[in-house]
C-alpha cells in the first residue's frame, strides 16, 4: 500500500503541480472529485467480492482465492514492468494528458475522468493484492499494515508536493519492485495450493520438505511470512516449482536494464 500510495500520490502531484503553474488551480477539486470517485468504487468493489466470497461453500471458496490470486498476481507484475518503463516519460505523458483535458472542456471535468483512471488503476491492483493476502493469511496484522502503508504513503506524496521532502523516486520504485515481485511469487504458489484445495489441480503434490517443527505456518511469524510471500512449512513440488518459475525470469526482466529512470 505504501508504494501504490506513492504511484497514486505522484501521478495527482504531477496533475496538480501542472495545474498551478498554468494558472488553472481553480480546478483542483475537479482533480479530487476524481480521485475520491476512484478510491470509493475501488472499496466498494473489495467489500462486494470479500463479502460474496464468504457466502459461499467452502470449496468454491477455495476456487475464488485461487483465481484471485492469479488476478493479483497478473496485475502486480504488469504494473511493476509498467512502471519501469513509464516512469521515464510519466510526467511529460501526463502533463500532455492535462493540457488535452483543458483544451477539449475549459470548465476541466475531463481532469474528472483522467484523475479516476489514474487513481483507479492504483486502486484495483491494491484491491486485488490485499484481497489475495487477507484470503491466504487472514489476521489482524494484514488491514493494520495496509492502512499504515496508505496512511504514510499520503504523508510522503505530500510532504513531496510541497517541496519539503526529497525522494528517490527511481531507487525507491526499484527496491520495492523487486520486493513486490517477491511477493507476487509467493502468491502465486498460494493460488496453485488454492487451486489444489479447489480440486483443479492435483499434480505435483509430494511433499518437498517439511520444517513444521522449525517455524509453524501457523505461527504469528509463519502466518505473516504466508500472507507476504506464501511461505508454507511443507511446501508441495508444483509450489516450489511455480515459485522458480515465476521469481527468476521476472527478476531477472525487471533488474537487468539497471535502474530505472523516474520523473521527478
Amino acid at each position: 500500500m505504501l508504494r501504490e500510495g506513492i504511484e497514486a500520490a505522484l501521478i495527482v502531484g504531477i496533475v496538480a503541480g501542472f495545474l498551478h503553474q498554468s494558472g488553472n488551480g481553480r480546478l483542483m477539486p475537479k482533480v479530487w472529485l476524481g480521485v475520491v470517485a476512484a478510491a470509493l468504487m475501488c472499496l466498494g468493489l473489495g467489500l462486494a467480492i470479500h463479502t460474496a466470497t464468504g457466502e459461499i461453500p467452502q470449496k468454491q471458496q477455495e476456487l475464488v482465492v485461487g483465481v484471485i490470486g492469479l488476478v493479483a498476481v497478473a496485475m502486480l507484475t504488469y504494473m511493476v514492468l509498467w512502471m519501469k518503463k513509464a516512469a521515464r516519460s510519466m510526467k511529460r505523458q501526463l502533463e500532455d494528458s492535462v493540457q488535452t483535458a483543458l483544451n477539449k472542456s475549459g470548465s476541466g471535468w475531463a481532469l474528472v475522468g483522467m484523475a479516476f483512471l489514474a487513481v483507479a488503476r492504483e486502486g484495483l491492483e491494491s484491491v486485488f493484492f490485499l484481497l489475495a493476502v487477507f484470503q491466504q493469511s487472514p489476521s489482524w496484522r494484514m488491514p493494520a499494515g495496509a492502512v499504515a502503508g496508505l496512511l504514510a504513503a499520503v504523508a510522503v506524496g505530500a510532504l513531496v508536493y510541497r517541496g519539503g521532502m526529497r525522494l528517490n523516486l527511481a531507487k525507491f520504485f526499484r527496491i520495492t519492485g523487486a520486493f513486490l515481485i517477491v511477493v507476487a511469487a509467493g502468491l502465486l504458489a498460494g493460488s496453485l495450493r488454492a487451486l489444489h484445495e479447489a480440486g483443479v489441480w492435483n499434480r505435483l503434490q509430494t511433499i518437498v520438505f517439511d520444517i513444521s517443527h522449525i517455524l509453524h505456518e501457523d505461527s504469528p511469524l509463519g502466518v505473516l511470512l504466508g500472507g507476504f510471500f506464501g511461505y508454507t512449512d511443507h511446501p508441495t513440488q508444483g509450489e516450489v516449482l511455480v515459485w522458480l518459475l515465476y521469481l527468476v525470469p521476472v527478476m531477472y526482466w525487471f533488474l537487468r536494464d539497471g535502474k530505472p529512470a523516474v520523473s521527478q
